[in-house]
Formats: structure tokens, sequence, C-alpha cells
């Protein structure tokens, strides 16, 4: 167990992020699982922008990998190409 006050407030915000972290990442991929099995090409272009928001801002908060959200944007911009 940590002895020091700093190292306690230190695990109060790891879990804190970790929690904030992993509903933002589970959120994302619930849009992306919906942006994929659409098939109204008009209604995937509408909802495309705000998907490829959600992959940048992961991106920047280092939740995922930058080369892993520039594969998932050039997939999905792939996807609606082909719509």
């Amino acid at each position: 167990m940590a002895n020091h006050k700093s190292a306690l407030k230190r695990i109060r915000q790891n879990e804190t992020r970790r929690l904030r972290n992993r509903y933002y990442h589970k959120t994302t991929r619930n849009a992306l699982r919906a942006l994929r099995a659409t098939t109204d090409k008009k209604e995937a272009e509408k909802q495309l922008p705000s998907v490829v928001s959600m992959i940048d801002r992961l991106a920047k908060n280092n939740v995922i990998h930058k080369n892993k959200a520039a594969n998932l944007k050039s997939g999905l911009a792939k996807h609606i190409a082909s719509l």
C-alpha cells in the first residue's frame, strides 16, 4: 500500500483516468461499429466527421496509438467510398 500522500492521490487520479479512457474508448468502438454497419452512403458520410473526431481525440490523449487512429480513419474512408 502507498505510504505517501502524493502516491495515494496518484492512485485516485489513475483510477479516474482509467475509467474515463475506458468509457471514451468503448463509445468510439460502438460508433465505429455503427458506421461500418451503415449501408446508406449519405448517412455514413454524415456520421464520418463525428467518428473521425472521436478517433482523433483518443489518439491525442494516448488512449490509442496515432498510427492505429490513422489506420481506422483510412479504413472508414475506404468503406464509405465503396458504398
